[in-house]
């Protein structure tokens, strides 16, 4: 296989455009490493590759999945072989790209391996954090898996209750389970790494000029039919940056100015987790300038 390049960079980094310029470099395929850019309904609001960048060098990954799937990593690394694949039958580079640290850390250190989670144990704890809510649920966790309970946020309720799955189902923590290695699927030492670190204001302002972008594009409309698909509110499609805040707009619960105001200070205070996880998790990246 052709030396894959990996990109990570927080959202608004100018992470597709450099992607975009290393493709031109040789014959290659862009590759997502974002868990909201996967889904299908959701293409302005999670600022997927334009159809003008998907003609001019192949993309794979993108929108490949309905809203109404809850997306794994497991899954992911599954696509992404067929992908890596693919790219070594064509003879194209695989140019990974995007902000979601835990694909990267699964590509370049595979997956523990933890046991399948019966149906039953899975539905009711997806019940249970319908029931509760995050706040609750993380309560939940924390009082019966301490470890598990500092390592998660309650703003993640799709770990969160991986995490009690796995405690239900195995009796020991997740946390234990994951001091047993995966399988990489990439090898660290045969790709190139490349993160982009911004300023933190910088480019939470052009996130900012970004999401005003996006809605003139027709983002509420996008998010008025992802509504209309009355999907299960605690799958992550609906817990993308931007949409629980128009969400609250298409629905009459707040007005759009200050929708667009929410989401534009969730989507900051997600960079600044992005930037400080890629600092302390990607010391052995290659950085790049922002310019």
């Amino acid at each position: 296989m052709v030396m894959p390049l990996l990109i990570a960079g927080p959202t608004a980094s100018g992470k597709s455009a450099y992607a975009m310029a290393r493709a031109a470099e040789q014959p290659s395929l862009i590759v997502n490493a974002d868990s909201m850019q996967v889904y299908r309904e959701l293409r302005i609001v999670t600022a997927r590759p334009s159809p003008e960048d998907e003609s001019a060098v192949p993309h794979a990954l993108y929108g490949a999945v309905p809203a109404g799937v809850a997306y794994s990593v497991g899954r992911y690394l599954r696509d992404m072989a067929e992908v890596l694949a693919r790219a070594e039958r064509d003879g194209l580079r695989p140019v990974i790209v995007g902000g979601t640290g835990l694909y990267f850390m699964a590509l370049l250190e595979g997956l523990s391996p933890v046991p399948p989670i019966p149906d039953d144990v899975r539905a009711y704890w997806r019940s249970e954090a319908e029931r509760l809510g995050p706040e609750a649920l993380h309560g939940v966790l924390a009082a019966r898996d301490a470890v598990m309970g500092e390592r998660l946020r309650p703003s993640d309720p799709q770990r969160v209750t991986r995490a009690l799955e796995v405690l239900e189902a195995t009796g020991q923590s997740l946390s234990v389970w994951q001091q047993t290695a995966g399988t990489p699927l990439i090898s660290a030492e045969a790709c190139e790494r490349r993160v982009i670190l911004p300023d933190r204001d910088a480019v939470s302002a052009r996130a900012d000029r970004r999401f005003d972008s996006m809605m003139a594009d027709g983002a509420l409309a996008e998010v008025a039919a992802l509504s209309e698909m009355g999907l299960d509110p605690a799958l992550p499609a609906m817990r993308a940056l931007g949409v629980p805040q128009l969400m609250g707009a298409v629905r009459g619960e707040v007005g759009l100015e200050e929708a667009v105001l929410q989401a534009k200070a969730e989507t900051r205070r997600y960079i600044k987790r992005q930037i400080t996880w890629m600092k302390r998790n990607m010391i052995a990246w290659n950085c790049v300038s922002a310019q």
